[in-house]
């Protein structure tokens, strides 16, 4: 099913597009050296492939965990000759983060005449695993995971084809069953063909039923679809279940979303955004779980990893609730947004210069570790907005010390302003 013309490549239409950059290039006939970066199954090898029939040139597949530096000489010296015979060569280099420093610096003199045109596929982001000089000789441009759409256009595709695919058993898909398969590949087209010749194998009948399917994929498949309306209301059922502090009912839905397939990282930063927006201060702690959570699914991977989402939803809904923060913000931006830019009082400007001192910057500053306590008695807001208070800690988890604190500072700095013998700024400078 792997397609043979550009027409007929599925996804990646923010570079293969009208009017895109690597559509231009192949229009223009001046496709160069590449590097093509992004997840398993997407269609790296495909789009070589591709770039080398429409451009005309000899394409040559090399594999970076089978090959070594005399394998690399080889190829590049039949490219040279090749060149002199007026017959241009693409090398495609399958996983090349994984070649070292000396074998990829076999690559630059052969790639800097223009001897061969180099197209490089790696899942690693190549400005950590390709080296500079290559990367400055290519073009890097990321592929992005098939969307469930895409995925379902590859399948149909794939069950229509009498030649290369299914077609010959007449099978029969429900389309909600195809987007099931197709979300379960996870953006990956090889993965989403090999389930679907799974499913086949299991549908003797010609007719494919949801059973087959949960057969297939050797699970329960749930009322779930990652782009649709359950998507949603399940996450919502999920923050909103932490936010209640109920850890049963937020382990139940996150344990729903992870037996659907979803993606951690999507569930990862909505846990991370909950430790800002509605435990913030209360709990700083709580954005430093939530972080080392998701360092930890990065490390560990998904089974593993998912005890830490877990670890961190129950940490979450068990911690005191504050959304003071995330007020605050919005009262600051309203405040912004509502009233006229003034101008940073002088005392708080820095005066580099002679001159910008003569005229009264940072005349007055008091700088906090010279007073006792580190507190000072003057204004850093804008003289029309002395006295506004943004953060209004509530009474929970550390935000009852935060106030204390708060007040304990806004009462001294009265006490200064008003035992004040008029030295430093007062609200009208």
């Amino acid at each position: 099913m792997r397609p043979e013309a550009l027409a007929d490549f599925i996804g990646q239409e923010h570079i293969l597009g009208e009017g895109k950059p690597l559509r231009r290039q192949l229009e223009r006939g001046e496709l160069t050296s590449l590097i093509l970066w992004g997840p398993p199954g997407v269609g790296k090898t495909t789009l070589a492939r591709i770039l080398a029939h429409q451009s005309g040139a000899d394409f040559v597949p090399f594999s970076a965990v089978m090959s070594g530096i005399k394998e690399v000489r080889n190829v590049m010296e039949e490219a040279v000759r090749a060149r002199q015979l007026g017959r241009r060569t693409l090398i495609f280099v399958d996983e090349i983060h994984r070649f070292n420093k000396a074998q990829q610096d076999a690559f630059l003199p052969f790639v800097e005449r223009g001897d061969v045109i180099l197209i490089g596929a790696t899942t690693e982001n190549p400005s950590f695993e390709v080296i500079s000089a290559l990367l400055s000789r290519t073009r890097v441009y990321a592929l992005r995971a098939l969307t469930v759409e895409e995925t379902v256009v590859l399948l149909r595709r794939a069950l229509n084809d009498r030649e290369h695919g299914l077609g010959e058993l007449e099978l029969t898909i429900p389309g909600d069953l195809l987007e099931l398969i197709a979300s379960h590949s996870n953006g990956d087209a090889r993965s989403a063909l090999n389930l679907l010749e799974i499913v086949a194998a299991g549908a003797p009948s010609g007719t494919v039923t949801r059973q087959t399917v949960e057969d297939a994929l050797q699970r329960k498949v749930l009322l779930y679809d990652k782009s649709g309306e359950e998507h949603y209301n399940i996450i919502s059922a999920l923050h909103k279940s932490v936010r209640s502090s109920d850890p049963d009912a937020a382990l139940y839905w996150l344990a729903r979303m992870l037996e659907a397939g979803e993606d951690r990282l999507y569930i990862a930063r909505r846990l991370i955004r909950i430790a800002i927006e509605d435990i913030g201060l209360a709990d700083p702690r709580a954005l430093e779980q939530a972080i080392a959570a998701k360092d930890c699914f990065h490390f560990l991977g998904e089974a593993e990893g998912d005890l830490a989402l877990a670890q961190l939803t129950l940490y979450l809904a068990v911690a005191p609730k504050s959304d003071a923060a995330y007020k605050a913000l919005g009262a600051a931006r309203e405040a912004v947004r509502s009233s006229p830019a003034e101008p940073v009082p002088m005392h708080l400007r820095n005066a580099p210069t002679r001159a910008m001192k003569e005229w009264g910057y940072g005349e007055g500053y008091q700088h906090a570790h010279e007073f006792a306590d580190a507190l000072v008695s003057m204004d850093c807001l804008p003289p029309s907005m002395v006295g506004i208070r943004f953060y209004n800690p509530v009474q929970r988890g550390l935000e009852i010390k935060i106030a204390e604190r708060l007040e304990q500072l806004r009462s001294k700095r009265l006490r200064d302003t008003e035992n004040s013998s008029g030295e430093g700024p007062t609200s009208e400078q």
